[in-house]
């Protein structure tokens, strides 16, 4: 059973629109207000037409502060944050020693000695607190930070009402500011493939904030939405959920232990050009070319999505899984993201998905992202 530790102070909220508060990262999270088919399918049009508010306060929230604050984000993540400037942010992923993904965070620089690492549900947290050892620098894990997202193409329209020089904000920009009277961090950041924004306060205000939102953005179609929703957004958009899209759900045919290199998921991109240093770098680069499998996305035939972990097959035998599918009406298309063998992740090879039901399902591996491929929509300037 899982046991939940931290709590959002908009639980109330969530279970006042029939949220079921269910565990995520320890937090009791609003993953369905309702399980129906139509609510999510509706959650989701609502981001991707509308704007949707959503409680990610089940992130974690790391505070570091200090002259040794860079070296230790330096040497547990991947990206040269040397090169961040305070009022920028930046994705990042962290490796343990044998060079396998532990998990992914977003780096914030507040000004030049004071950094915030939000990150999921790997060893992050555990990661940055061993390299602190010793060194200059206090880190703090923030619980009363919560962490409302707004989503969706008038997310911006919406702000633009109330925080003066929203449209000027860069994608991974922050901006510390006030809504409502309130003192927020509004980053331009999120987890749906939108152009959104996450907006950070303190646990006093987050039901004042909440409140007001959907009050006063009813009107231009703005609406809570589940937390499940993401798994429709991320899955069109390319976006990774650990550990739900990785070995430690998945476990390798061969046997090999839980862990999966950046070459695998498709996330080298995260690295900065030439960094060397950090935990499992050498590893890291020594991994390029020896892919056991790669993360691919699969296209399918007809309606009917696939199941969360559908088998992947090829000539009628299992290669691979889906970790998950999505229908999507508003973009006219049946995706997922799969692992699958490395020789089969390319555009057009013949694949069917096979649901729990034993139901079949033409599909091609096809790119990803399936969605604003470019990424026009989601930094979108003015």
């Amino acid at each position: 059973m899982a046991i939940i530790w931290r709590h959002s102070a908009l639980a109330h909220r969530h279970a006042q629109i029939g949220g079921e508060l269910e565990d995520w990262n320890g937090m009791g999270t609003a993953w369905f207000y309702d399980r129906s088919e139509a609510r999510g399918q509706a959650d989701y049009e609502t981001v991707r037409t509308k704007a949707g508010l959503m409680d990610v306060s089940g992130l974690k929230k790391v505070h570091l502060t200090g002259p040794d604050a860079a070296h230790v984000i330096d040497r547990t993540t991947t990206r040269n944050v040397e090169k961040l400037m305070p009022g920028r942010a930046v994705y990042a992923a962290m490796l343990n020693e044998a060079g396998m993904f532990i998990d992914d965070c977003v780096i914030y620089r507040l000004s030049v000695n004071s950094w915030l690492v939000v990150h999921g549900t790997g060893a992050g947290m555990e990661s940055m607190t061993s390299v602190a050892a010793g060194k200059n620098v206090a880190i703090t894990f923030d619980d009363d930070l919560h962490d409302i997202s707004l989503q969706g193409p008038v997310a911006v329209d919406f702000l633009n009402k109330h925080v003066p020089g929203i449209r000027d904000l860069a994608y991974f920009g922050i901006m510390q500011t006030k809504l409502y009277g309130c003192p927020v961090m509004i980053s331009r950041t999120g987890y749906t493939g939108e152009r959104g924004y996450e907006i950070f306060c303190q646990k006093k205000h987050v039901v004042q904030l909440w409140d007001n939102i959907l009050r006063d953005g009813k009107e231009m179609g703005i609406g809570p939405v589940q937390f499940s929703t993401l798994d429709r957004l991320r899955t069109e958009s390319y976006l990774l959920f650990f550990p739900g899209d990785n070995s430690e759900t998945y476990p390798h045919e061969n046997g090999d232990p839980a862990g999966d290199t950046l070459w695998e998921l498709g996330l080298g991109f995260v690295v900065s050009p030439g960094k060397i240093g950090f935990i499992g770098a050498e590893n890291h680069y020594a991994l390029e070319g020896r892919e056991r499998f790669k993360i691919y996305g699969v296209k399918l035939e007809g309606e009917t999505p696939a199941d969360e972990g559908a088998d992947l097959l090829q000539d009628g035998k299992k290669v691979g899984t889906v970790t998950y599918g999505m229908m999507s009406y508003v973009n006219k298309h049946n995706v997922g993201i799969a692992r699958m063998p490395v020789d089969a992740a390319k555009p057009g090879t013949k694949l069917t998905v096979r649901n729990e039901d034993g139901t079949e399902i033409p599909a091609v591996a096809a790119e990803m992202p399936f969605y604003d491929k470019d990424k026009k929509v989601r930094t979108a300037k003015g």
